[in-house]
């Protein structure tokens, strides 16, 4: 069977559509051929910033005729329904099958679709997917009618095998299908046929083309680390960023330079910012001071003179760039030499923060408010909580957060420092911002996670207030985000303390239960992307009411390592069995068996061994949760299955008498008791 290689070269393709566009090409492709009968082994997908290529191997020489069946109306429907449905099916009415149903007599039809040539499918799908192809942004160019991203040059589309390759003949607006293509814009050699995949990406190579877009982010990854390890410096990470420039290259040319004197004073969060947005620089700092020192930026070719002139052209316009952001950094340092933060503080009563919740200045007066009072609750000095939250969002008014918004917080700490505020405090600023995402880092320092718990309190309670609540894909206040935060800070922290007592220190319109709520199945979320199944946390989450999320998270691990083992896994089912049997019985004697089994009642030896260990266990379970050691009463629980099985192996319940019939209910009563000290069995599935 042949394999099949497809190349739709244009203009320019924007770097953050590449990527999505390939995969796109991709399904739609092999979604299409495969709904026609064809068949194929394997996909891949490639781009460039001119080119979306697909291959396929092993593709069928013709498709496998079909037969679909397609139920009609009723025999005795209306003329007009008979007739609409033989229009639709290309039948006549002799063709059609009558089959005897429940309701009625009903026509069927059986449409016999016959195999076809790979080439006359391939070029019918392609032919499709190219006009309709899911381009956020389309244009047309010349007189053609044809819309695409960029205007669209060439393509190719063959079939090839071991006795040489053919062109799968179509044509789109003008554009034929063909074995030719083109190399690099500039260090290119003009046209060149192909007859494979593997000989097209060969020839692409020696054209200044490197197809695979990982293979370009290798090589300049690579050659960056070793440029700066040469000079004994490090290559700032930053996967978005390369992301980013391998949809802007097809031949990847790696130039360092250095930058002037005069911006080393930049703190280097503003330099890597700066030259990441502006210029699409690669920071590269100093590992002794951790000062960004110099910058790599990937040309698209190669040159006479080595890149000279492409690095000096780049660093006159960083030059410019960076003198902006000195003048702001040193204004804002002139402000806070001058009158420290309180000018900016002030500044932020003219900024509001919702129009249903007042401006920044009143948001920061409920969050140094709250702060002041949680840090009480934990053991820090609210003194020093309410001081740094009242600085926190200082540096919003700032210039250097006006030209980059994504530095606020990091600012903060800069000018809070330089207005003399201890560093625990001045960390506070960019710290309560954390956790962002999932994989950022949770603050640890006590005053930090104070701050930042009062922040997404605040941030959840007045949303939720004002009933502004996330609703399916929707979460314009990012709330999803921001209950995440306060799991992770309290979790990751080990911060006892109760969830709805901290939140009624927020707005107090907020509806706490339903909040609650809310962070409970974020919660879920969140431990479900560490493995840990959701009926385990329900199961955990009734004790307590789910106010101790550590607690939570402790115990819910906890089970779920106990219900993996044979132990743990049958315990419960002998703990549902009894429980069941209990259930069933208050039911119908409309009693509760609650008042203890007494020893002296038991007739079988295995329901003395039962007793016996219930009074063994149950001592080493009640110590380990006075401890919060759920490991070690989970262990004793597990102990508890043996002689489980054989009460119920060994003993019948339902006695003829009744004194022992209630001591048995009353004993399945105790075990179950004891298992739901634990946690609540009853919703742990299977």
């Amino acid at each position: 069977m042949p394999d099949l290689l497809i190349e739709l070269l244009s203009e320019e393709i924007p770097a953050r559509m590449q990527r999505k566009a390939s995969s796109d090409l991709e399904k739609l492709f092999t979604d299409g051929i495969s709904e026609l009968g064809l068949t194929y082994e394997s996909s891949a997908n490639f781009s460039t910033p001119r080119r979306l290529t697909l291959v396929l191997q092993n593709v069928s020489n013709t498709s496998l005729s079909r037969v679909e069946e397609k139920r009609g109306p009723r025999k005795d429907a209306p003329e007009k329904a008979i007739q609409g449905f033989l229009t639709n099916t290309g039948l006549e009415l002799s063709q059609l099958e009558v089959r005897q149903e429940k309701k009625g007599e009903f026509y069927y039809a059986s449409i016999r679709t016959e195999g076809r040539e790979a080439a006359v499918i391939i070029s019918a799908v392609l032919d499709k997917i190219v006009r309709n192809f899911p381009w956020p942004k389309s244009m047309r160019w010349g007189e053609s009618s044809l819309k695409w991203v960029r205007p669209l040059h060439s393509l190719i589309c063959i079939l090839y095998d071991d006795d040489g390759s053919k062109v799968v003949e179509m044509d789109i607006e003008g554009i034929s299908s063909g074995d030719k293509t083109f190399g690099h814009r500039f260090m290119g050699n003009g046209d060149f046929s192909v007859n494979s995949f593997e000989d097209y990406a060969s020839k692409l190579k020696k054209e200044f083309v490197i197809l695979d877009p990982s293979e370009r982010a290798e090589i300049i990854l690579q050659e960056i680390k070793n440029q700066a390890f040469a000079q004994g410096l490090e290559l700032i990470n930053d996967p978005s960023l390369l992301d980013e420039v391998v949809g802007l290259i097809e031949w990847p040319v790696v130039l360092m330079g250095k930058l002037e004197d005069q911006f080393l004073s930049l703190p280097p969060e503003v330099l890597q910012t700066s030259m990441r947005e502006h210029q699409k620089f690669f920071s590269v700092l100093n590992p002794k001071n951790k000062k960004v020192v110099q910058f790599a930026t990937v040309a698209n070719r190669e040159t006479s003179d080595n890149g000279s002139t492409i690095l000096a052209g780049n660093q006159k316009v960083l030059s410019a760039r960076l003198a902006d952001a000195k003048f702001f950094w040193d204004n804002d340092l002139r402000i806070v030499n001058a009158s420290g933060l309180d000018f900016w503080l002030e500044r932020l009563k003219q900024v509001t923060f919702h129009n249903k919740l007042g401006s920044q200045f009143e948001r920061v007066e409920r969050i140094s408010n709250l702060s002041e009072v949680i840090a009480k609750k934990i053991g820090c000095d609210p003194k020093l909580a309410k001081k740094a939250a009242s600085i926190s969002k200082s540096d919003l008014s700032s210039e250097m957060v006006y030209e980059f918004p994504e530095l606020q917080g990091v600012m903060g700490t800069y000018y809070a420092s330089e207005a003399g505020f201890e560093d625990n405090i001045a960390d506070a600023c960019k710290n309560h911002y954390a956790p962002l995402g999932p994989s950022d880092k949770v603050p640890n320092s006590i005053i930090s996670v104070v701050v930042a718990l009062a922040d997404k309190i605040d941030t959840l309670t007045s949303f939720w207030a004002i009933n502004e609540k996330p609703t399916g894909s929707k979460d314009p206040f990012a709330l999803r985000r921001s209950a995440l935060g306060l799991i992770r800070i309290i979790v990751e922290n080990d911060i006892r303390i109760s969830l709805s007592e901290i939140l009624m220190l927020g707005n107090d319109r907020a509806d706490i239960e339903d909040l609650k709520n809310f962070i409970h199945q974020r919660m879920k979320v969140f431990l479900r992307d560490q493995s840990l199944r959701h009926d385990l946390i329900d199961a955990c989450l009734s004790l307590n009411e789910g106010n101790d999320l550590a607690l939570l998270v402790k115990k819910s691990f906890a089970l779920m390592n106990f219900i993996k083992t044979s132990d743990g896994s049958n315990l419960i089912q002998g703990f549902k069995r009894a429980n069941n049997i209990l259930v069933q019985a208050e039911q119908n004697d409309g009693v509760e068996y609650s008042y203890g089994a007494d020893l002296k009642y038991a007739e079988e030896d295995a329901e003395r061994d039962l007793f016996s260990a219930l009074d063994i266990e149950e001592a080493k379970i009640r110590s380990a949760l006075e401890r919060e050691d759920f490991v070690e009463a989970m262990n004793a629980m597990a102990n508890l299955r043996s002689p489980i099985d054989g009460f119920f192996e060994n003993v019948q319940i339902n006695s003829d008498v009744d004194v022992i019939r209630r001591n048995r209910l009353n004993l399945l009563s105790r075990i179950c008791k004891l298992c739901l000290s634990v946690a609540d069995l009853t919703k742990v599935e299977g």
